[in-house]
């Protein structure tokens, strides 16, 4: 039956149980009661919303002194938190926090301004002002009596940021009450953007999330205050503690929830399509202190500004340190296993980490200033190698990816990845003494040669940045060296060529590596030499290719059986490093969720030149035999032709096909001679004809069996004036678009819908942005 609004004594028994808890209201209010309301009594479900929200109101007004006044707040919280999603979920209902309730003021018929606001901003503006509400969720200043408590609007909230860190140097008394109310508060936060969730993506970037855009605007007089809080307290957090084993187990952790719930909160705030903003502050070119009145204004989002705008050195060095503390936590191997307490937000700290970095280019130049760069790189790679066989961790795969492609955009990542690897983190990759170059190489190999097969998209992206740090690389080891070979010789197969319409790009990347590393870094260099000399046969392969139909034909005829693994070159490669496991797949059961398509790697970069000078200019783009179509290239692993996400359209899947399929897609002779004769072998081909005779002669002459004299004898030879002229570095650097937008979008909200399984805040609803799978 409808109940009257003025019913109080039926609405006040919905908050004023005082022992519940988030999980008891998800436990007391079922999904199917919550649906049968919003179908047969709207007009309830709609009270109930407003009165929840008018005493959220309340309660930041009076500043919640009373343990009473707390426990309503906290009692509405969770209730909201509860039916938020069964409102979005249905499009008739969508609006209606967007609406203001006729009559609904506090007199019931006089309509002032205040009460005609829309009832979603009312919720807004009061959990801010209740995230700093003293005794509740911050520290109180005053240590006198209640009768002169603070009032919450005469309060400057930025003096009570939640921690040390950017821009506020106290750190507050932790008390874990406040965490708890904090983290509460958040989640229901978090629940009014997560409206995103039920809308089917799309790349139109006027889609902004109306909640969002208000929470982050001026209307929010918190913005700042809130944006420092939850950037510090995750930035601040240390897992660890006091460095006493085990003492997780003794303590409950309150910042740890809190920490994953700002985590989240942030990234959403921080969900802006920066390709459609020419916003200078944005894009670093500035001139002067960031802070300069005559900036002209940053985007209309209050966070993504702020973000652009940090530029202290020790603002940026406590966000580096804080993200790699945090992002290194899995990898910290301790001889007590289990000692350590183990985050699970690693994937919103990489979105986080990508935001900064693609937001305020001054933070981008300062992480790639010092070899602290490293320290994000290794946990990179460690997530890339351990999540390479799971299914249901293929976005995490694609950000770790994106995040490389971003850093290999700029010259000094390159030079960072010469310093000698000592670190041992374990991981189940070939044994090497080398630098932090030898063990990218080692991992984007492993993920090539026995990663899942939804990961073929990255192949472009994984050997795109291999090229952007190439003439940078001083010294390879001799198992990286192998690894490049490895990969060369199993793309460079007729079967592969021949079997899908841009395969033959994955050459093209490798012989421009070898290219890079011969014209510009040659002298260091003996162990790759070696081992093109070695593999020269590849080499006169891929020049003698055969163009007639029979030849192709018979090439793609070749592959019935899998080819074996290329054999190991190396002995040492069969030795993991201690303490690693290999790569498991995902536990049956596992939910995932789905992901748009990427754009192809011609998409998500821009060619830029490195002139003499070192500094880069941008070219126009060409037709060139380098542009991958955005397709996935076919599998090494079986014939069947890349099936892409469900995403893909039908033009796409019909364009991946390859000839083993339906043949819509034939390799022509013409097809072959088109790209064959641009194959950039020049480099190569000078180099062995030099080196080869020198080198089988001195074989000969001393009766050589030894690698180690032949590689002593390539260190000291030169070939200075023997080789064509070194062409131009070529940097392909990412650039933002609508397409990676879209791409963040879908996976941020699919990792917070699965994160979020305590309570389960949306599980079970009919979310529209991604598709729930079970592994």
């Amino acid at each position: 039956q409808p109940v009257e609004a003025t019913d109080d004594a039926f609405w006040d028994q919905f908050w004023s149980d005082t022992a519940t808890s988030v999980q008891d209201v998800f436990a007391l209010v079922p999904a199917a009661e919550i649906r049968a309301v919003r179908e047969e009594s709207p007009s309830n479900l709609a009270t109930l919303c407003y009165k929840a929200v008018e005493k959220l109101v309340q309660g930041a007004e009076s500043g919640c002194h009373t343990e009473k006044e707390r426990q309503i707040v906290l009692n509405c919280c969770r209730l909201l938190t509860r039916i938020l999603p069964y409102i979005f979920e249905d499009p008739d209902w969508r609006g209606f926090f967007w609406s203001t309730v006729p009559g609904a003021g506090r007199g019931g018929g006089d309509e002032d301004d205040e009460n005609a606001r829309p009832l979603a901003e009312s919720l807004l503006l009061a959990v801010t002002d209740l995230l700093f509400c003293p005794d509740f969720t911050v520290q109180s200043h005053r240590r006198s009596t209640v009768d002169t408590a603070e009032d919450i609007h005469s309060i400057d909230s930025c003096e009570y940021i939640w921690e040390a860190g950017v821009g506020f140097a106290h750190s507050p008394q932790p008390n874990y009450i406040h965490d708890l109310n904090r983290t509460e508060l958040l989640k229901l936060l978090l629940t009014c953007f997560s409206e995103a969730m039920y809308l089917p993506p799309s790349s139109d970037s006027s889609n902004t999330n109306p909640w969002v855009q208000f929470f982050c605007s001026t209307e929010n007089r918190h913005a700042l205050p809130l944006f420092t809080s939850l950037l510090n307290v995750v930035c601040a957090y240390d897992p660890v503690g006091y460095g006493i084993p085990y003492n997780h187990l003794l303590f409950s952790d309150y910042r740890e929830p809190l920490v994953e719930e700002a985590a989240q909160v942030l990234i959403v705030t921080l969900d802006y399509d920066s390709s459609t903003s020419s916003s200078p502050t944005v894009d670093g070119t500035t001139t002067g202190t960031v802070m300069d009145d005559v900036d002209p204004p940053g985007p209309d989002n209050l966070f993504v500004n702020y973000l652009s705008r940090i530029h202290r050195e020790e603002d940026f060095q406590f966000i580096l340190k804080g993200v790699a503390r945090l992002l290194s936590n899995p990898l910290v191997q301790t001889y007590l296993p289990n000692s350590a307490k183990k985050i699970q937000f690693h994937q919103e700290l990489l979105v986080l980490f990508w935001k900064l970095c693609d937001f305020n280019k001054k933070f981008l130049f300062f992480v790639l200033k010092s070899s602290d760069v490293l320290d994000i790189l290794v946990p990179i790679l460690y997530f890339l190698n351990d999540a390479r066989a799971d299914q249901s961790r293929v976005g995490l795969m694609h950000i770790g990816v994106f995040i490389l492609l971003l850093l290999s955009g700029e010259r000094n990542f390159g030079v960072r990845l010469n310093k000698p690897y000592s670190v041992r983190v374990p991981m189940d990759i070939p044994v090497f003494t080398g630098t932090h170059a030898d063990l990218l190489i080692i991992v984007f190999h492993k993920i090539i040669t026995s990663g899942h097969q939804r990961l073929q998209p990255l192949f472009d992206c994984l050997l795109t940045i291999v090229v952007n740090v190439s003439p940078y690389l001083k010294s390879l080891s001799m198992v990286a060296a192998n690894k490049l070979l490895h990969l060369l010789e199993a793309f460079s197969t007729t079967w592969f060529l021949f079997s899908a319409v841009q395969n033959h790009h994955l050459v093209f990347f490798l012989l421009e590596v070898f290219n890079n590393i011969i014209q510009y870094q040659f002298d260091g260099n003996s162990n790759l030499v070696y081992a093109v000399i070695r593999k020269r046969n590849v080499f006169h392969q891929l020049a003698n290719l055969p163009t007639d139909s029979q030849s192709i034909q018979k090439g793609l005829q070749r592959k019935k059986k899998t080819p074996e693994p290329i054999s190991r070159t190396n002995s040492q490669d069969g030795v993991s490093m201690e303490g690693s496991r290999p790569a498991a797949p995902a536990e049956p059961g596992t939910l995932k969720t789905s992901l748009v398509a990427t754009p192809g790697i011609d998409k998500l970069t821009e060619k830029s030149q490195v002139s003499e000078d070192g500094t880069m200019r941008s070219l126009e783009p060409e037709a060139s035999h380098l542009s991958p179509e955005g397709n996935p290239p076919t599998a090494l692993s079986d014939g069947e032709p890349w099936s892409g996400e469900a995403s893909h359209s039908r033009r796409d899947r019909r364009r991946l096909s390859s000839a083993s399929s339906s043949g819509q897609w034939t390799p022509t002779p013409d097809w072959v001679m088109s790209w064959k004769s641009k194959l950039p072998l020049q480099t190569i081909m000078r180099l062995l004809q030099v080196l080869v005779p020198q080198v089988e002669k001195i074989c000969i002459d001393k009766g050589l069996t030894d690698e180690s004299e032949i590689l002593k004898f390539l260190q000291h030879g030169t070939l200075v004036g023997l080789l064509p002229v070194p062409h131009p570095i070529l940097i392909r650097k990412y650039q933002a678009n609508s397409g990676t937008a879209m791409w963040f979008r879908t996976y941020m909200w699919g990792v917070i819908y699965l994160r979020n399984v305590d309570p389960p805040i949306w599980y079970d609803t009919d979310v529209k942005l991604f598709e729930i799978q079970r592994v």
